[in-house]
């Protein structure tokens, strides 16, 4: 047996040609979506991410507007820049891309951005709406995989699925959602006994720990749905996931590639997020 292969690209393509739509539609009746990134210092993965962002905006007819900060910027500075797009009725959405430099507290700064434009759904106001599953924004990365799931017809209810990691950014709120479709739900981490074991019972694995090749085919069961988030970079400069993508594919039934798997997904379902900011803000 061998996998089918889940192409985020092609499942991100259909989203924005949808959300283009939706974006023509609103600037008919005088209303364009506009997204606000923050990018403090020259971290070049950030930079390449930004850049995304903005020609993902473009390609769907949301404004960018883009604040580029030095390194040395204080935290003052920059919780000033996001009260004043919180009042700008023009920016719908305000993502500052992390990481932040050492010398600003990240949560703290996340904490000022008004949960209304919220579009990363990190502030402690949307993540109490997702755990009671009544939402208006959820975080991009989970949001992507059950987009994923749901166009390819994977139906989750009572399915076993294990998600490896426990992060405020995937983990919990991917955990939550699996939950909120009705699937028997377990999370596992650098602390769990027996990991092996427990990645074996998955219908669906979901993996996202930032170690490159973890997962290999003796954790996975015949036929299971293989999720991968992780993008590690190898010495050789390639890209590799969590999980041992060759080995794996010939047991499961599905698996995401990396790249080209969940990361075109997470713009996505961040544009997602900008519209209906915009919609919402009508």
């Amino acid at each position: 047996m061998s996998a089918v292969i889940l192409n985020g690209r092609e499942i991100s393509d259909e989203i924005r040609k949808e959300l283009k739509i939706k974006v023509d539609n609103l600037k008919q009746n005088g209303l364009q979506p506009g997204l606000a990134v923050i990018l403090v210092g020259n971290d070049p993965a950030s930079r390449i991410y930004v850049n995304n962002k903005k020609k993902a905006c473009e390609e769907v007819g949301i404004r960018s507007f883009e604040y580029v900060l030095p390194e040395k910027t204080t935290e003052d500075e920059l919780i000033q820049l996001v009260e004043v797009l919180n009042k700008d009725k023009s920016v719908h959405g305000i993502l500052v891309q992390l990481p932040l430099p050492k010398h600003i507290d990240s949560e703290n700064v996340l904490l000022r951005i008004s949960p209304d434009k919220d579009v990363d759904a990190f502030h402690p106001f949307n993540v109490g709406r997702i755990m009671i599953g009544d939402y208006y924004f959820l975080p991009c990365t989970p949001a992507g995989i059950m987009e994923m799931l749901n166009r390819t017809g994977i139906n989750l209810e009572g399915k076993e699925c294990v998600v490896v990691g426990r992060s405020n950014i995937v983990g919990k709120p991917m955990a939550m959602l699996l939950l909120h479709s009705n699937a028997t739900v377990s999370i596992c981490h650098s602390r769990t006994k027996n990991l092996k074991d427990i990645c074996r019972r998955a219908d669906v694995l979901v993996v996202a720990v930032g170690k490159p090749k973890l997962i290999s085919a003796e954790y996975v069961k015949d036929g299971a749905v293989v999720i991968d988030v992780g993008m590690n970079r190898l010495e050789d400069g390639k890209l590799c996931g969590d999980v041992d993508f060759d080995s794996v594919a010939e047991k499961a039934s599905y698996i995401t590639p990396v790249p080209g798997g969940v990361g075109p997904m997470t713009i996505s379902m961040l544009l997602k997020n900008t519209v209906k900011s915009a919609e919402l803000s009508k």
